[in-house]
């Protein structure tokens, strides 16, 4: 289509995730019901279109972003990005820079190859990099196992996103071992109806495609040590997912009764039950492979199972083997895609609440406010490695806080030749350098991978060196007072393990807004052997208690060649 409509659904849903406006009554066919909007539903979209049915070139995401920013617009979002390119040949990497030296902040997906695939995209220090997290609300079933006429009657709250307005109601419960792998289309199809109990393979996908695939089978339950840690995009059959613990239950009940009945009830929704947020499984890890020293992602946002709006031509669900549903023009997918919006729509907000503020700004105040703790108050888990508490490298500064990061107290902001410098220390020709920046007007006098004014701190060391051996690098920061006129802030250091980290002075006291004061923080560390990732942060206390501003720290080891290993 020839034109700047959307033909897939995927900038529909980031768009409308980013800045649209309310709708009432919406839902992914009955899921997730209720008043939807975007982040920023008072902002005016601009979309440009920029990969096509055809496939995608880089000239025309380069000549899109070139567009936006001659057009004016505030915030550039874009949930896309090109792997295992170097900046000089990324087309979002120059056209970002174009778009800062406007301070057009560009707020970008980091990839969806977590939680040990291929590096993130979009490590890029002049723009925004998201990554994306679950949030609390679970899409479910109800499993009734047993009748009302039974002495003894069963209601697990299983978890389910089957699409039909249906109830698989009083059907025969089977547990047959040699069906209960539910892998097999061939065996499935000599069951008798009933709802099937199936294993815990570690193959949900597979079973349920299996399910899918016969027609005399009413439902399926389907089994898992810990449901809430499935990535549950689909439901193409009418199941439910159930833990292990409560499969006991189940089968108990079989083997009791003379007739066993189950029933299953879809389309509902539980909200601020599970803990919330945690890292998603499948978002991409830093640190960037383009630019290491600097910190990314920079924040995490809601990324799994977002309702947003879809193109009205498009299928959002597949029933049996080729029943396609629409959803009446909303869809539930999962993504950095879907993180990446929900950071563009707080930026937009950010801008329209102050306007004076540059790009880095924007950034910096949502990531010195970010939360590092879930809704337990404990460290925010990672999905993907095995619930252990989440890393910078995979969630940045932490989940974003959009009604703190109005008031952040002190934001860190860079010039573009900051971002030069940076550039300079970096190894490339002069040629390339000026193939990001289009221009000869920025000098390499002074290159420095340390010093950009970035809110966040990576060190590096190698860890072939000698066990022991003590190792420096020292970063210079400078903060600007957005708060009150006259304000006085503590530091409070949360060192890595094994790390000595020292910042002086420990006190900065500004006596009127927009004044700036200048910091150092020396970090070090000796190589243990094992090259292990170590984090911790910076913390800018003002004495009234007022402001926080959070920045964290990584020290990780780098192999002589300079790439990252990494080991979280």
């Amino acid at each position: 289509m020839n034109s700047a409509r959307d033909t897939i659904g995927h900038g529909t849903h980031t768009s409308s995730t980013a800045a649209g406006n309310y709708v009432e009554g919406a839902s992914y066919f009955g899921y997730a019901d209720g008043v939807a909007r975007g982040m920023a539903p008072r902002a005016r979209v601009a979309m440009y279109k920029v990969i096509w049915d055809e496939g995608r070139c880089a000239s025309d995401v380069l000549a899109g972003m070139d567009q936006a920013v001659a057009d004016g617009v505030d915030i550039i979002s874009i949930s896309m990005g090109f792997d295992g390119v170097p900046l000089y040949e990324d087309p979002v990497a120059i056209a970002s820079f174009g778009a800062m030296e406007k301070e057009i902040l560009v707020s970008s997906s980091a990839g969806n190859n977590g939680p040990r695939g291929i590096p993130l995209h979009n490590g890029i220090a002049w723009v925004m990099t998201v990554a994306a997290g679950n949030f609390d609300r679970t899409y479910v079933a109800s499993l009734t196992v047993g009748n009302d006429k039974e002495k003894e009657q069963h209601i697990i709250v299983g978890r389910s996103i089957f699409p039909l307005n249906a109830w698989v109601k009083n059907e025969t419960l089977i547990y047959n071992k040699t069906l209960s792998k539910c892998d097999s289309l061939e065996l499935l199809s000599q069951a008798p109806r009933a709802i099937i109990v199936c294993e815990d393979t570690g193959f949900l996908n597979d079973q349920m495609r299996a399910i899918s695939g016969v027609t005399n089978l009413a439902g399926a339950i389907f089994v898992s040590k810990d449901p809430s840690r499935v990535d549950l995009e689909s439901m193409s059959c009418p199941g439910v997912l159930i833990s292990t613990m409560e499969l006991a239950t189940v089968i108990d009940y079989i083997k009791s009764s003379d007739n066993p009945i189950g029933a299953i009830k879809f389309r509902q929704t539980v909200t601020r039950k599970d803990i919330a947020p945690s890292v998603a499984g499948y978002t991409s890890r830093g640190p960037s492979p383009n630019c290491p020293a600097i910190l990314k992602p920079d924040v995490m946002a809601p990324g799994s199972l977002v309702l947003a709006s879809w193109i009205p031509n498009g299928s959002t669900a597949l029933v049996g083997k080729n029943m396609l549903l629409t959803s009446e023009g909303f869809n539930l997918i999962s993504g950095t895609s879907m993180a990446c919006p929900h950071a563009s729509g707080v930026a937009a907000m950010l801008r329209g609440v102050h306007p004076e503020w540059s790009h880095a700004a924007i950034r910096s105040a949502m990531m010195t406010t970010a939360a590092q703790l879930d809704s337990s108050m404990m460290p925010i888990k990672d999905f993907g490695l095995n619930y252990t508490a989440a890393s910078p490298l995979a969630m940045g500064a932490g989940h974003m806080m959009p009604n703190k990061a109005m008031d952040p107290g002190l934001v860190y902001d860079a010039t573009p030749q900051e971002y030069v410098s940076l550039l300079c220390s970096m190894n490339f020709t002069r040629n390339q350098i000026m193939t990001i920046t289009r221009s000869n007007e920025y000098d390499c006098a002074n290159s420095s991978s340390l010093d950009l004014n970035y809110p966040s701190f990576v060190a590096f060391y190698d860890k072939n060196v000698t066990t022991g051996a003590m190792l420096t690098h020292k970063f210079r920061r400078v903060v600007t007072n957005v708060g009150a006129a006259t304000a006085s802030y503590e530091v409070k250091v949360a060192p890595p393990v094994g790390v000595k980290v020292a910042v002086w002075p420990q006190r900065l006291v500004f006596g009127k807004k927009n004044e700036q004061r200048d910091y150092f923080v020396e970090i070090t560390y000796g190589s243990d052997g094992e090259g292990m990732v170590s984090y911790g942060s910076i913390v800018w206390v003002e004495e009234s208690g007022k402001h926080t501003v959070r920045s964290p720290i990584v020290v990780a080891p780098t192999s002589s060649a300079g790439s990252v290993w990494m080991h979280v």
